[in-house]
């Protein structure tokens, strides 16, 4: 084959992944877009919420990437794409270490991404039913957190209760589960479509709060996980129903998959009220703060008996 014919097939070819980068980077982002979740529910039944996240990133990188190599195909310079003159040479290289880059920061996300185990294979350490109660299985959960699972040392863990308190504290993860614990046995509902029985172990908010004066103000609880997750309540919900933050999940410490050290269960709220990775409680006086996904589109309030998304 000429060289010129190769060099026309490497033009079809960058120019074919050129467009499917795209429309996977597009289809994507449009699956993670709150306003168009509901017409691609179907697409959770495949995969999770962190793959199609990486997934979009990764394109986007690629397409970028696949840019860079397209100018230097057709030997493009960036005079002709911008305004400013630069001798060939020294564009190539430039485009070359753009492009460099790129790809391997492409690849390394790729990597540490594929790289994380996803199966949690403990039930045969599980409890699977509970005073006559038939129980879900830890395995029953799907990933469809926003940055995948986070991992915390829970030597160095810390709590913090902040906001409209006489004195904001922070507990250690010792101290947290030297509280009364208690045990419920909750299901909670995403609003991908499936649901899991679960019995929950740990302590209740209201117990982190007893030592604590809580200023007249305060109308808001807001909590905050590693990953930048957010989600609030009224303070009368986390209290009237005495909402726990547990530590355990069918007699099993909470793998770092399911939240560990802390999951919220929040009864009666769909799954993307029940924040894991917490490690920080807000008391405010803001009843309008949006959490994560609130912000983008979801119901504020979260209750099973309304829609999902914000009217």
């Amino acid at each position: 084959m000429k060289q010129s014919e190769i060099k026309i097939n490497l033009k079809k070819l960058l120019i074919l992944l050129l467009v499917v980068t795209f429309f996977i980077s597009l289809i994507t982002g449009l699956i993670k877009f709150p306003e168009f979740q509901r017409f691609f529910s179907f697409v959770y039944n495949y995969t999770s919420a962190a793959k199609i996240s990486w997934l979009h990133d990764f394109s986007g990188l690629t397409f970028i990437a696949l840019i860079i190599l397209h100018l230097i195909v057709q030997r493009k310079r960036l005079g002709e794409v911008f305004t400013y003159q630069m001798p060939e040479k020294a564009m190539r290289v430039t485009y070359l270490i753009i492009g460099a880059a790129i790809i391997i920061i492409a690849v390394t996300y790729a990597y540490n991404s594929l790289s994380k185990k996803s199966h949690i294979n403990l039930s045969s350490v599980e409890i699977t039913d509970y005073q006559g109660e038939k129980l879900g299985s830890i395995n029953d959960f799907r990933e469809n957190s926003i940055k995948g699972p986070q991992y915390i040392d829970k030597n160095s863990y810390k709590l913090e209760i902040s906001g409209l308190v006489s004195k904001p504290v922070a507990y250690s993860y010792d101290d947290i589960l030297k509280l009364q614990p208690y045990q419920k046995v909750v299901t909670i509902n995403c609003v991908e479509g499936w649901s899991v029985k679960v019995l929950w172990e740990g302590v209740s908010i209201k117990d982190l709060f007893k030592d604590l004066t809580i200023s007249p103000d305060a109308k808001t609880v807001i909590f905050y996980a590693v990953d930048g997750y957010s989600t609030s309540f009224p303070l009368d919900y986390i209290l009237s129903n005495n909402i726990i933050m547990a530590d355990k999940m069918n007699g099993v410490t909470l793998p770092p998959e399911r939240g560990f050290p802390f999951e919220l269960v929040a009864e009666q709220k769909w799954g993307y009220k029940w924040i894991k990775w917490i490690t920080k409680i807000e008391l405010s006086s803001d009843t309008n703060y949006k959490g994560f996904w609130e912000s983008r589109g979801y119901n504020n309030d979260g209750s099973l008996k309304d829609s999902k998304f914000a009217q």
